[in-house]
């Protein structure tokens, strides 16, 4: 969905703006700044398209929003249990907004797992609309409540909604030639448009979805768009719910443009594509599946038009030892995966440090060690990207800080690659891949210009005066060697892992050589032009927090929360890990204190001490999920008094 639009703080959650009072016989509605609403249900109950189609809409309507995808690792968890529960957080507002948010408004729960997994987060007065039809005594047991909590009192303190979601929609599709059980798998429709009638979201994007989503199959639409509007005229109809909401545009938050709802794996997907056409060169991509990276597989293997090949490999060194060959073959050469994947690559990942060719490795970080936690996020690799290869291996890192930010990230993770000749590790995460947000298509001269100049002829002359290719003669400014395409006449040369000598890149053992080529390579690293890092400090604090990676829309939102409260604290953020900005060290020497948030034990604390010899304050968080903002202004406070 694109809408267009032509910037206010986070507010408290759900702040109520107005309320007007319907025509007689309607109902009344409210006017809030912000909602979140989390559905959540089994594994096989459809929350994520649920939650997907409710953003699609919101986006289309103008909001701003940011959600949080949340699901098992197995592909079909244990019905009806605690590990089996999936939710789907979205924050939505009126203004610019950082994160999904810390607490839910309103919480759908499709059956007791659902309630009992999420009621912890749910702040007292929310409202919980639960689908009555599954609390069974059976269905309860399993999770542990002895008695029904929709009738015990426990949910005194929040709104409560009982719907039989299951009976409401297989009634409404009793004229359908479908079983029950057909019928019962469209009540996820009948949620979602009872949701979309309490929040004024359009309609239209959804029918015309599930239209297109079944279109072998027009029963199927037919049977889901009903139990869609069933749920839209319920809402409309019962007295249970006497007040709907609205919940304006965010007709400021935004510079003009054309907006569209993204994710940050198809972001990422698609400045991979834009890199490829402003390079001049062609995509490929070879790779492995692998949670959460393979979205990113999947959606280049749609775009072969824009000359892109994506190949994938029975295993992860298949995988990217097919990228570098097509690297060396001239084209620009990605390969995607998470922690686990970037282990079995390592080695390649030095070969491609060796050889001195543009790579793009694409880490998706998820909960570790090992296969850890496939569906959770963490943003633990770090210290691997920097340092898991043997010998002196150095590779640039580049960061994302939002789900839209991803397209800038690959466009600059290109960039470097191209320009210094080196593999570049591009390192997003589970948040930013699953959850999505608004993102403003840019125009075509927006895009950075990436073409390169590939060798074409002898480059060196000997003392007897014969003109020679040398494939390790460097660029002055940039240390990159020159990029020969395989068989071109007069430019055949040797490669391999084994050490190279200057120049002429034959193998070479002599040890003076072999310091100068470390060296060389790890100088070429440091002298990569980066932006220098922004720092926000209105206020000319003592105490600036630094963050990497998707920390951002949590460090943001609590800073904010910070400051208008009116505490004094500054505000840096890093895309480039390696090398740091120039003036980073010269910006840490100007605070009494630094606070680094991570989704890790230290791992970017620990390499700014190493460096800048900075007293830099961790606060840390490996519990799979991201930041809360609240979490973080709490945190932050004990700093700055401390």
């Amino acid at each position: 969905m694109t809408s267009q639009v032509s910037s206010p703080t986070e507010q408290a959650d759900g702040a109520v703006l107005g309320e007007q009072r319907g025509a007689a016989g309607t109902k009344d509605v409210r006017r809030l700044e912000r909602v979140i609403i989390r559905f959540a249900g089994d594994s096989g109950d459809g929350m994520q398209l649920t939650g997907d189609r409710f953003t699609s809409e919101t986006a289309s309507f103008g909001n701003d929003l940011s959600t949080l995808p949340n699901f098992p690792a197995e592909i079909r968890a244990p019905a009806g249990t605690l590990p089996g529960v999936s939710s789907f957080q979205l924050h939505f507002a009126d203004h610019d907004i950082l994160t999904p948010g810390d607490a839910p408004n309103v919480l759908v729960a499709m059956n007791p797992a659902a309630l009992k997994a999420n009621i912890g987060d749910l702040p007292r007065g929310a409202e919980i609309i639960v689908n009555t039809d599954e609390f069974t005594k059976r269905a309860m047991q399993k999770v542990g409540y002895a008695a029904s909590p929709l009738e015990d009192g426990s949910l005194d303190s929040y709104q409560l909604h009982p719907v039989p979601l299951t009976t409401l929609t297989v009634e409404a599709l009793k004229e359908f030639d479908l079983s029950r059980k057909e019928a019962e798998r469209s009540k996820n429709m009948f949620a979602l448009g009872l949701l979309s009638w309490m929040y004024h979201r359009p309609t239209e994007g959804t029918e015309k979805f599930l239209r297109t989503k079944f279109a072998k199959k027009p029963d199927i639409a037919a049977a889901n768009i009903a139990a869609f509007r069933a749920g839209w005229n319920f809402g409309e109809t019962t007295e249970d719910f006497a007040v709907s909401y609205e919940v304006a545009p965010a007709a400021q938050a935004f510079p003009v443009g054309t907006y569209r709802n993204i994710s940050g794996n198809l972001a990422l997907a698609y400045g991979l594509v834009a890199a490829s056409r402003q390079a001049d060169l062609p995509l490929y991509l070879g790779s492995y599946p692998i949670t959460p990276a393979s979205d990113i597989l999947h959606e280049l293997s749609k775009h072969k038009n824009f000359g892109v090949r994506t190949f994938q490999a029975e295993d992860e060194i298949a995988g990217i030892g097919a990228a570098l060959g097509a690297a060396f073959g001239g084209a620009l050469a990605v390969t995607t995966t998470s922690g686990p994947g970037v282990a079995l690559k390592s080695e390649t990942i030095g070969l491609a440090v060796s050889l001195e060719l543009p790579l793009l490795v694409v880490d998706i970080q998820r909960g570790g060690p090992s296969t850890g936690l496939p569906t959770k996020t963490e943003q633990a690799d770090l210290l691997q990207a920097m340092y898991g290869r043997n010998g002196e291996a150095p590779v640039p890192v580049v960061a994302p800080r939002t789900p839209a930010d991803c397209f800038d990230a690959a466009l600059e993770a290109a960039r470097i690659a191209l320009a210094y000749r080196t593999p570049v590790f591009l390192l997003s995460d589970g948040y930013l891949a699953n959850g999505s947000e608004p993102w403003r298509i840019p125009e075509l001269d927006e895009l950075p210009d990436l073409r390169v100049r590939f060798a074409t002829g002898p480059n060196h002359t000997l003392a007897d005066g014969t003109e020679v290719f040398w494939p390790y003669k460097r660029d002055a400014r940039t240390l990159a060697r020159p990029w020969a395409i395989p068989g071109t006449p007069g430019l055949e040369h040797r490669i391999g892992g084994i050490e190279k000598q200057d120049g002429t890149g034959n193998i070479s053992y002599d040890p003076a050589n072999h310091d100068f080529m470390v060296r060389t390579r790890q100088a070429k690293v440091d002298g990569i032009d980066v932006p220098d890092i922004e720092v926000d400090d209105p206020d000319r604090a003592r105490t600036l927090v630094l963050g990497w990676g998707s920390t951002y829309g949590p460090i943001t939102a609590a800073v904010r929360r910070l400051r208008t409260a009116g505490e004094a604290i500054a505000q840096a953020h890093l895309r480039h890990l390696n090398p740091f900005p120039k003036n980073l060290g010269t910006v840490l020497e100007r605070y009494d204190k630094v606070v680094i948030p991570e989704m890790n034990l230290g791992q970017l604390a620990t390499l700014v001490r190493a460096k800048y010899l900075v007293d830099a304050h961790s606060y840390n968080q490996v519990n799979g999920m991201p930041f809360k903002a609240e979490q973080l202004a709490t945190a932050l406070k004990e700093a700055i008094d401390g």
